[in-house]
């Protein structure tokens, strides 16, 4: 039996890894210290050249089967980690056959919900991991997607200006279909529910959840949360003809939630008296694709949203509501944006994307400029974060060269990984 590698971009440097050790006797010179996740797999976060991989010891058919699956998902624009190939053919050094390895690429300053716990966080953020859960579950469900497995622990979180952007980690047992039954939705949508529950005890268990949250309670709000977004996205709606404007509303509000309207059905009954609209098409980035248009900056939903509202009172600000507006995104972009973004300090870029820095930036400017009662300039809302608040924050990118044992979160029994 012959390695064989498969990849979109094969990377030389895959050559030089042990593929003839077990994954979990991996030496940690080849091993990238990252916050990891429960799994039953063995996984493990790999160095190569400029890059960290997660490396999944699975059964060869799955292995091949979750690599196209998750190809899949992203070329179709869904939140998923990125494929890097499939390692077949393993043979120890005994001879004996070893499970193949799928290989994804990390997802920068992305964290698994138990490393966000260890962490001081909000009372609130196991309702936010939920609510970015259902976002998931929803954009998902629209493209077809059938989980089979919705849980925390198979996802990762990416800061998104005080929210979370979540994205899946394990498609291992997803299925992909024309479109969804009601059944199938509800489905995914139960074992979510109980999934969590059981999640949120275990943190409960080792002190790692807010006292005021009940695991219960903030595990079934991921069934109201679902079921009034995909409402919103897909639900028809019946007016009268006097009534036009909300059909405009209605887009208005779907672009509020971060979607915009691909293709929209109006139809009128027999007398003429009423229309009735209903979404056909909807796809999720509506903020992000237009901060990308006038700037290139590609980051979260909210992030591109809170940037968005920076950038239209810059606009006000400068009097320039008749200028063209990819102008005014540029001037912004030079004389705000990136003046914040670039004063972080080399050694602490590893804390948070920019984009969240600005945001926080934004924050703290708020917050010091109530404290004294007027507005403080932007230069010495800076300097105070800099010195005072992110230096305080943990690492979110990946950190090499560090023994991976000393990495490792309270209680973590089980095999670690990204996801489950």
């Amino acid at each position: 039996m012959a390695l064989e590698i498969t990849a979109a971009r094969p990377d030389p440097a895959l050559l030089d890894l042990p593929w003839s050790v077990p994954l979990e006797q991996w030496p940690e010179a080849n091993l990238a210290a990252l916050p990891r996740g429960l799994s039953r797999h063995v996984v493990r976060f790999v160095k190569l050249p400029g890059q960290v991989i997660a490396v999944k010891e699975i059964n060869p058919h799955l292995a091949v089967r979750e690599y196209n699956m998750l190809r899949l998902l992203q070329k179709i624009g869904q939140p998923c980690v990125q494929p890097f190939g499939v390692v077949n053919g393993r043979l120890g050094d005994d001879g004996e056959e070893l499970d193949a390895c799928l290989l994804t690429r990390h997802l920068r300053f992305s964290l698994p919900y138990r490393a966000l716990f260890s962490q001081s966080l909000r009372p609130d953020s196991a309702q936010r991991l939920i609510d970015a859960l259902a976002v998931l579950l929803v954009r998902l469900h629209l493209a077809g997607f059938w989980w089979g497995d919705v849980s925390l622990s198979n996802t990762l979180f990416r800061r998104d200006a005080g929210a979370y952007a979540a994205y899946l980690v394990d498609a291992e047992t997803g299925e992909i279909h024309t479109k969804l039954s009601v059944g199938q939705r509800e489905h995914d949508v139960d074992i979510a529910r109980v999934n969590i529950a059981g999640e949120l005890m275990d943190l409960a268990a080792g002190g790692l959840l807010a006292k005021a949250a009940d695991p219960i309670r903030v595990s079934e709000s991921i069934v109201d949360r679902y079921r009034s977004l995909w409402r919103e996205l897909t639900g028809s709606e019946r007016f009268g003809v006097g009534c036009r404007w909300r059909v405009d509303d209605r887009i208005r509000r779907l672009n509020e939630l971060g979607f915009d309207v691909d293709e929209l059905t109006i139809s009128t009954d027999f007398g003429g008296a009423t229309i009735q609209i209903q979404p056909k098409v909807v796809d999720a980035g509506h903020h992000s694709r237009r901060l990308m248009r006038l700037t290139g900056l590609d980051v979260e939903e909210n992030q591109a949203r809170r940037l968005l509202n920076d950038l239209d009172s810059f606009r006000a600000s400068q009097d320039r509501q008749n200028d063209d507006e990819s102008m005014v995104a540029h001037d912004w972009l030079t004389q705000i944006y990136e003046p914040v973004t670039r004063t972080v300090p080399r050694d602490l870029t590893k804390k948070l994307e920019p984009a969240e820095v600005f945001h926080e930036v934004l924050e703290h400017r708020w917050y010091m400029s109530e404290a004294a009662g007027q507005d403080i300039p932007i230069k010495e809302v800076i300097a105070d974060y800099l010195k005072n608040v992110l230096p305080g924050k943990p690492d979110e990118a990946a950190v090499l060269g560090v023994d991976t044992m000393a990495m490792r979160l309270p209680d973590f029994s089980k095999q670690e990984s990204p996801g489950r």
